[in-house]
């Protein structure tokens, strides 16, 4: 736009109005209201504005007022373009509307209660007239900030995450992003609120929440949401999950040392049972002439959770939204150290990191924190459920006096997933996963499902292949499989996935090197009816049949 042009025509202002209260308007949206010609605001067809009762005490007579009155809300509509068919032809038509008085050199504000450009009608003219005319948008105060203010509740602090949603999303959504962040804010309530009650509680999130009507405006309400009737909620109302953060005890009070001391603790790392014995000892009060789990321990009236959660093959990628989600509302993270590291740290959170061969005594003390009323998560790699932590915990949790205390299991990608999909879909039909080590099972016994499950022609994901420790499984599981396969059958070295490292490379069986394994590495085995195939791109891709042939 030249600058004659611009002498001609009128200027646009995106005017924020803060939250309903009119002394949360600031100073530099007083001042253009005062200096604009035309104020615009949007209403349903009732023709109430809120952002004009916001703005009442600084209109003048001399005002130019364009009501932009929406033809829809929330009902239905015979626009041959459906809902969103009429409200696109009347943000077209408001925006002619408006651009007619900037043409003639009239400066247009419109007014937005909040800000202008979150979740504001305003922006629905600025992506129409923003490019065209000289334009300055004048941030407000959001609700969201007015509700953690009438609430007294910071929103986040230190490295938490804040997540905004629409009540509007469904509700698979809601709970999977509400289960995976630190805090929330969910807008639009209104009719939406069964749903994102619902959702609230299915995340775990229901205690925590809070509900805000109308912040700063008359007829404000501020209560917990567990405790709100649905047929009272309107559409100006945001629910807050607060942080936690803010909760725990100032450092450097009574409460604060304490808990740093028991940190302290219990982030001893265990290398040896008798070791993981003694974290147990000092964090759940055992005395020290009595094993892990048979001490005298004081039990809660309110007894805590142990969730045990798969974190994946590696790293935050790796995590469904649950498993982050219990990680976060964790008092207690349990688990061997490699897979700790994996959590992000938290303040308040207690660490009681072990080495990886004392399953057990790790359920114990997960199981003993719980029974004095801690949320624990037990932090596996991989899914929990395969060669992992969950049957560890059940079965201690099987026993006396651990019957009571609820368990839970999250999955998590597993490594064969994930070693599969680098390498494409190995895995598209019938398989069968083996661990290849005897440290809890004799070889026979490996052998004899290895027979089993070639001799079935099934595709074979082997876990734990081998270590400094055993070097001769894999050559022995070439041998054996060669009775069954061609050498040519493809098989897939999987190492590191999601890691640093990562490599991903097939051979043929027959080639198969037990020297290029190690036990960071996963082996997929190809049926008969897998195809290895280079594609025009140069990668080559393992896959499956789904269709297996007749006879």
């Amino acid at each position: 736009m030249s600058v004659s042009e611009q002498q001609l025509t009128g200027r646009l202002y995106g005017v924020g109005l803060g939250p309903g209260d009119p002394s949360l308007m600031t100073v530099r949206a007083v001042e253009v209201i005062a200096e604009a010609d035309v104020i615009a605001y949007h209403s349903a067809r009732h023709g109430r504005s809120i952002a004009r009762s916001i703005a009442a005490k600084h209109l003048r007579a001399d005002h130019i007022e364009e009501a932009l009155i929406y033809p829809v809300t929330t009902e239905s509509t015979d626009h041959p373009g459906g809902y969103r068919g009429a409200l696109d032809e009347f943000y077209e038509t408001a925006a002619a509307r408006l651009a007619v008085h900037l043409d003639a050199g009239r400066t247009v504000a419109v007014i937005s209660e909040g800000d202008p450009l979150f979740y504001g009608s305003y922006q629905h003219m600025h992506k129409r007239l923003a490019h065209r005319y000289p334009t300055e948008v004048i941030p407000g105060v959001t609700s969201i900030s007015a509700a953690a203010a009438r609430l007294g509740k910071p929103l986040a602090e230190a490295d938490e995450v804040l997540t905004i949603l629409p009540g509007t999303l469904p509700e698979e959504e809601l709970t999977a992003r509400l289960a995976s962040t630190d805090t929330a804010v969910v807008m639009k309530l209104g009719r939406t609120f069964p749903t994102v009650r619902r959702a609230m509680e299915r995340a775990g999130r229901l205690p925590e929440a809070h509900y805000v009507e109308r912040a700063t405006m008359s007829g404000e309400r501020t209560e917990r949401l567990a405790d709100i009737d649905a047929e009272t909620v309107p559409y100006f109302a945001v629910s807050v999950v607060p942080s936690r953060i803010a909760d725990l005890p100032p450092a450097g009070t009574a409460t604060a040392t304490a808990e740093a001391e028991t940190t302290a603790e219990a982030e001893t790392t265990a290398t040896t049972p008798a070791a993981a014995t003694a974290t147990t000892t000092a964090t759940a009060t055992a005395t020290a002439d009595e094993p892990s789990g048979t001490a005298e321990v004081e039990s809660s009236p309110h007894p805590g959770e142990v969730v045990v959660v798969g974190t994946g093959p590696a790293g935050p990628l790796w995590l469904t939204p649950e498993s982050r989600g219990a990680l976060a509302a964790a008092e207690d993270l349990v688990g061997y150290t490699t897979y700790l590291d994996r959590v992000p740290l938290r303040p308040g959170q207690r660490r009681h990191a072990s080495d990886n061969k004392v399953e057990s005594e790790r359920a114990e003390l997960a199981l003993d924190l719980a029974r004095r009323g801690r949320r624990v998560a037990v932090v596996s790699g991989g899914d929990p459920g395969i060669f992992a932590m969950a049957t560890a915990v059940l079965e201690v949790a099987s026993q006396d006096p651990y019957r009571a205390i609820p368990v839970r299991v999250l999955p998590g990608v597993t490594a064969a997933n994930a070693a599969a999909a680098r390498a494409g879909a190995p895995l598209g039909h019938d398989y069968a996963v083996i661990s290849l080590s005897d440290r809890l099972k004799p070889w026979e016994v490996i052998a004899e499902r290895l027979h089993a499950a070639a001799g079935a022609d099934l595709v074979l994901a082997l876990y734990n292949p081998g270590s400094r420790s055993r070097t001769w499984q894999v050559g022995k599981t070439r041998e054996l499989l060669l009775e069954h396969r061609a050498p040519d059958t493809p098989v897939i070295l999987a190492r590191d996935i999601g890691g640093p490292e990562e490599s991903v490379r097939t051979v043929h069986l027959a080639d198969l090197d037990p020297h290029q394994v190690d036990m960071r590495t996963l082996l997929i085995v190809g049926s008969s009816q897998t195809q290895a195939v280079r594609r025009d791109n140069g990668t080559e891709v393992v896959w499956t049949p789904r269709r297996y042939p007749e006879g």
